[in-house]
């Protein structure tokens, strides 16, 4: 029986200029989109005018932004190590969806200069329980100390960060399907 793709919503976290989130997203991304059993949508924070203060009613940014995590059934959070924890523009941005993360799986590419953003992942990991997301155990991690991403958006081990990410999508695709079937089958109750 031929199922739907799953569809995945690579979300870059980081919005400094001078970043290197999105070449590590649009790495994965273009990895991740190799395979069959995936349908990628890479969505930039970058490219969101978000209020600087949570306003009383929903922006069109907003709206969009929750409209494109309501629309996926799995999420890669693309996400920089600041300062042991990740950036405000990506914490900004999860609190403008609630019921679109729920009972949908997570997985992480992280990165910092002397860590591979560990910090950040497990800062993350408690973020989306609350959420009621599922978080899957490996993740990708990059130290920019070893070599950053080139201008080809390459990382400097290209053969392990492949096996790395192989491993971190295999279980986000078992999770998303099953979640996917559970949602379907009976509505997720909080």
């Amino acid at each position: 029986m031929a199922r739907d793709p799953l569809r995945v919503a690579v979300i870059i976290g980081s919005t400094r200029q001078g970043r290197v989130g999105d070449r590590v997203g649009r790495w994965f991304g273009g990895l991740a989109a190799r395979r069959a059993d995936v349908e990628v949508t890479v969505v930039d924070l970058a490219d969101f005018a978000f209020p600087a203060s949570y306003p009383d009613t929903a922006t069109p940014p907003m709206i969009e932004f929750a409209g494109r995590v309501g629309a996926a059934d799995a999420f890669v959070i693309v996400t920089p190590e600041y300062n042991r924890s990740f950036p405000a523009s990506l914490k900004q941005a999860i609190d403008f969806a609630y019921d679109e993360w729920r009972a949908k799986p997570v997985g992480f590419v992280s990165y910092g200069c002397g860590s591979t953003g560990v910090y950040a992942v497990e800062q993350l990991r408690g973020v989306f329980t609350e959420l009621q997301a599922t978080t899957v155990r490996n993740s990708v991690g990059f130290n920019l100390l070893d070599g950053g991403f080139d201008e080809r958006c390459r990382p400097p081990d290209p053969d392990r960060a492949a096996r790395a990410a192989t491993t971190m999508l295999d279980q986000l695709i078992w999770w998303g399907c099953a979640l996917r079937d559970a949602r379907a089958a009976r509505p997720y109750v909080s």
